[in-house]
């Protein structure tokens, strides 16, 4: 796959995707939006990949939406656009594979509501987070009114909404938006040791893991144990599950084949 703004390869099983617009902070115009939208489906549609770390270059993740090109939208292209951004968040956060963001800069405003809209955040000392949208005139049009308060609680959510305030990667780490904050040298590594650990798990497991905690946002109790049952019983006829309690048993590495 070939892109203008956005790189993609493959290494074995765990494939990464980087944001390339360092001249812009790699800010998310239709181009970029467009871009990953396809990288992303295509990734969904590969059997071989099972895990992706998404980054971007520079000193950013996604320094946020493209100022210079939201400015003189009529309304309803505004709208369009805020619809297409949502759209690619809902996408990566429903793929089958789990994502990573690796934030090593700036993820603020639609660079924020990528990253969350990843599964697991790792992130380098240096990155900054944060939704400047009020600054502008807007709201978050990404998810971020909905994702943030999932991931930090509401009381929080409003604040950094409200006050358009950027917090540190330590902060971030401090109310839950991201895992883990390491040295900027570190954060690849740090990044592929985490994707290898999932990549020894049990593919299946893994996706129906994801779908479970992922529908749990968006019911209640009782419909989302009765989906757990369902995504549970789809890995308890995996042949992978007798391969891992076959391992447990004999106190070996379980060799799954995601089948």
């Amino acid at each position: 796959m070939t892109y203008q703004y956005v790189e993609y390869r493959a290494e074995g099983r765990l494939a990464y995707v980087t944001i390339n617009r360092p001249e812009a902070l790699n800010a998310l115009n239709e181009t970029v939006i467009a871009e990953l939208m396809d990288c992303f489906q295509a990734i969904n549609g590969d059997p071989t990949v099972d895990c992706v770390i998404l980054t971007g270059s520079g000193r950013s993740f996604v320094a946020g939406a493209d100022i210079g090109t939201m400015r003189d939208l009529a309304v309803l292209d505004g709208r369009d656009f805020t619809m297409f951004g949502q759209r690619l968040m809902d996408y990566v956060e429903n793929i089958r594979q789990p994502v990573i963001a690796a934030v090593n800069g700036f993820a603020l405003g639609g660079g924020c509501e990528l990253a969350m809209a990843c599964d697991i955040r790792i992130a380098s000392e240096k990155a900054k987070f944060g939704q400047p949208e009020v600054n502008l005139g807007i709201i978050p049009g990404f998810g971020g009114t909905q994702r943030l308060p999932r991931l930090v609680g509401k009381g929080m959510a409003k604040y950094l909404i409200m006050t358009a305030e950027h917090i540190s990667a330590q902060e971030a780490l401090r109310i839950g938006l991201v895992q883990k904050v390491v040295a900027p040298e570190e954060l690849m590594t740090e990044a592929q040791r985490v994707a290898n650990l999932i990549l020894s798990k049990a593919p299946v497991a893994v996706r129906m893991a994801k779908c479970a905690i992922n529908t749990a946002e968006d019911t209640d109790m009782r419909s989302g144990i009765a989906y757990e049952a369902e995504a549970y019983t789809t890995s308890f006829q995996a042949g992978d599950r007798v391969e891992g309690m076959t391992a447990f048993l004999e106190k070996r590495e379980a060799a799954f084949t995601g089948k």
